[in-house]
């Protein structure tokens, strides 16, 4: 199946990362390389682009996308929790600009078998990169059932956790459950039904997906790695589609954003905390032609920083 995934924001992120056209610029999340091709058409002979994902349908899509630019192109299977080594590797010290658009690749929900959709009936997968081992299956058949509420509520903010958890256990003592198709079934008969609420489904799997791809486990510390990397007026830029990883990103760039965190009765600093970054306005969101072209772009945020000098 072809690779297709439509960019979200795609001229908000090259006007954010202020390209240079011999600047170093790593996109974290290649996808289908939009944002990446578009950033490697800004950059001259001098510039380079370094791109990794960690789903290998998307590094070869991009081998394809990204040919033809005169910068240097860097492609490279990695989840981006390792950027740091994936830039040591290629002797690169200090970045120009960094891009993450987080989240599920609509090629990733649209191809059937990889098990992200609840609109598709197939086998429990989930995995972004497909040579690990915990899949959506394991974590469905052989999580406890308290652990199971928990995942519901953290990571699906699901109101019916508990009720949902309790049917997982009960179905899957007389058989596993094999299938998205399954899963759907089962929560659509313990979860009431609303007009507005959306499909019934959509947030445990969403949190079974999260779970699988341990997404929000490693977002901070990625972030923070990004920044330590970039150069002073270097910009990262951050999309984000869903409230809890928004509030992690949100998170990390205030406190990194953030001078003395002493306690305000100390009379001199002993803490050594320096800002690092500073924030560049409020998040932005996609126009309405763009939700309207593109209905997966209705919930994206962009958040953008720049990073300082605290000795200056």
């Amino acid at each position: 199946m072809e690779f297709k995934h439509v960019s979200v924001m795609p001229e908000e992120v090259l006007t954010a990362l202020n390209i240079k056209p011999e600047g170093i610029y790593l996109d974290c999340t290649l996808g289908g390389a939009g944002h990446a091709r578009a950033i490697g058409e800004r950059l001259n002979s001098q510039g380079k682009l370094i791109g990794i994902d960690q789903d290998e349908d998307a590094i070869l899509a991009a081998e394809k996308k990204l040919t033809g630019l005169i910068c240097s192109v860097n492609i490279v299977h990695a989840n981006f929790s390792k950027l740091d080594k994936v830039l040591d590797d290629l002797n690169v010290e200090s970045l120009d600009g960094v891009l993450f658009d987080l989240g599920v690749s609509s090629h990733q929900i649209d191809t059937a078998e990889r098990g992200f959709s609840y609109m598709h009936d197939s086998p429990l997968d989930m995995r972004m990169d497909r040579r690990q081992n915990l899949t959506a299956w394991d974590v469905v058949n052989r999580y406890d059932e308290e652990r199971l509420i928990k995942i519901f509520r953290e990571y699906g903010e699901e109101r019916f956790a508990k009720r949902i958890a309790a049917a997982v256990c009960r179905e899957r003592l007389a058989d596993s459950i094999d299938t998205t198709g399954a899963l759907v079934k089962l929560i659509e008969r313990n979860v009431p039904h609303t007009k507005n609420g959306g499909h019934p489904a959509k947030r445990v799997f969403q949190a079974v997906r999260i779970e699988v791809n341990g997404e929000l486990e490693i977002l901070s510390g990625a972030l923070t790695k990004a920044v330590d990397r970039l150069k002073t007026g270097g910009r990262l830029a951050v999309i984000t589609f869903h409230s809890l990883e928004d509030r992690i990103v949100k998170e990390t760039f205030k406190s990194l954003a953030q001078g003395c965190i002493c306690p305000k009765n100390f009379p001199v600093c002993v803490c050594n905390h320096h800002a690092t970054i500073k924030l560049l306005g409020k998040s932005h969101k996609p126009t309405a032609e763009e939700t309207q072209e593109n209905s997966r772009a209705k919930s994206a945020k962009l958040r953008l920083v720049e990073k300082i000098d605290w000795r200056k």
